[in-house]
């Protein structure tokens, strides 16, 4: 089966909602239509749901959001609200609960949908409510659904079996990819970091407000660290060296038994990775994929450099240094296309480092968004003046040093759950997120 693209288009905010929530339907069917009921039902690692409970979670937060909160209509199923609470069941543990079956899953989807796209059509989207305002909570709606799409995805790469995903490779680095400098110099200063009324009317509520941060001058990767740089990371020794590793990381690596990326295997004189049932050598020209926080920290401390800060790889992905504004995108306000990045599960894979010149920054750096999720510095933290909107357990429960911030996107992120501002976060020991880094440097 063919991955899609979408993207949310400029359209008017009843017609974007319309293609957003169409796009990510389409795609869930996708993800879970080419495998049979027993691998839905399974559980293919601990650190996922089973792709069932992901089937049914998604029209129930639609549900909850669309047809009772916005729309004022009773529920269709409340009996099973507590079965696909996220924060009231740990992942390892929903395989035991009564989940609906995959028929069962699917049919009480399309009830939804029907009844939320009714909605949709006859819904005042009115200035002065801010959950309908611009089509808001649909927005919301769309964007959850593709994150979930993503987390399948994850669940797809997790499984074994038979090949059930498949897509055409991404294109070949350009001609000038080879002679790209190493890294790019981000002048110091204030720029506009975040959210302002208007910009984003999807953006969800922790890349809000707009507020102005200033930083020093700072070298930054031009391409994201590749697995042939990082693969003489490892071959130097770098995952039995504790010169290079925060404590945590460190006994991470050593309680697990840790020398290489998430699916890599050495195989004779050479790496092998699992990539959605294909066994393939790892290519030296494709951005890493599948490390940990502690592993971008460990090979930026082994090469001399750092990961960026939050607000560093902002302003090498948003501000223009020509115009002094902030761009919705690297490459400018205009929607992404297939030119500019990887997106939207179009390839299965990152692309080759060097790609997309459309895309790059004002500055030159390229594929700061799509490929793989960047790791970051900096702890997941609210920007000041940080409101909750529309409930506290999307962002609020999550600030704190515990988590860490990735930043960009990954070849998984649809366009709809992707901008220059959008916020990610994680455990600094998740391995199985599509995942990489570039690295930093002060400037003098």
């Amino acid at each position: 089966m063919t991955a899609p693209a979408s993207s949310p288009g400029t359209a008017a905010p009843r017609d974007r909602a319309y293609d957003a929530l169409t796009a990510a339907r389409a795609r869930t069917a996708l993800l879970t239509d080419c495998v049979d009921d027993g691998e839905l039902t399974a559980q293919h690692s601990p650190l996922m749901s089973p792709l069932v409970w992901d089937l049914a979670h998604i029209p129930n937060q639609e549900e909850q959001w669309l047809l009772r909160a916005v729309g004022g209509l009773p529920a269709l199923r409340p009996e099973i609200d507590p079965l696909y609470d996220a924060f009231r069941h740990p992942r390892a543990t929903r395989p035991s609960l009564p989940l609906l079956s995959p028929a069962e899953a699917r049919a009480y989807g399309a009830q939804v949908r029907d009844r939320a796209l009714d909605l949709l059509g006859a819904a005042r989207l009115a200035e002065g409510d801010p959950l309908v305002d611009s089509a808001f909570a649909f927005g919301m709606v769309a964007q959850h659904e593709q994150q979930h799409c993503e987390t399948m995805l994850i669940t797809h790469q997790l499984r074994s079996g038979p090949v059930a995903l498949t897509a055409p490779e991404p294109p070949r680095a350009g001609a000038d990819a080879a002679g790209l400098p190493s890294e790019v110099l981000v002048p110091g200063g204030p720029f506009t970091m975040g959210c302002a009324p208007g910009d984003e009317p999807w953006a969800l509520d922790n890349e809000r407000p707009a507020h102005v941060r200033s930083v020093a001058p700072f070298f930054l990767d031009t391409v994201p660290v590749t697995c042939g740089a990082y693969r003489r990371f490892v071959d130097d020794g770098g995952y039995r060296d504790p010169r290079w590793w925060a404590p945590e990381g460190w006994e991470q690596i050593r309680r697990h038994d840790i020398g290489a990326p998430l699916f890599w295997r050495r195989e004779g004189g050479g790496w092998l990775r699992r990539r959605f049932g294909v066994v393939e050598p790892v290519p030296d020209d494709e951005p890493v994929l599948h490390v940990s926080w502690y592993e971008a920290d460990a090979y930026a401390r082994w090469a001399g450099r750092r990961l960026p800060t939050e607000a560093e790889w902002e302003k090498a992905a948003r501000h223009d240094p020509v115009s002094g504004r902030s761009r919705r995108y690297p490459w400018g306000d205009a929607e992404p296309t297939p030119d500019h990045a990887n997106l939207g599960q179009r390839h299965l894979r990152p692309a080759p480092a060097g790609s997309y010149p459309a895309g790059a920054s004002p500055l030159g750096v390229r594929q700061l968004v799509g490929d793989v999720w960047e790791w970051t510095a900096s702890d997941f933290l609210p920007y000041p003046g940080f409101a909750a909107f529309p409930y506290r357990e999307y962002s609020e429960v999550f600030f704190g040093p515990a988590h860490k911030v990735l930043r960009g996107g990954s070849f998984a992120v649809d366009p709809v759950a992707c901008r220059g501002t959008f916020r990610n976060w994680d455990l600094p020991v998740r391995r199985q997120i599509f995942a990489g880094f570039r690295t930093a440097r002060d400037a003098g």
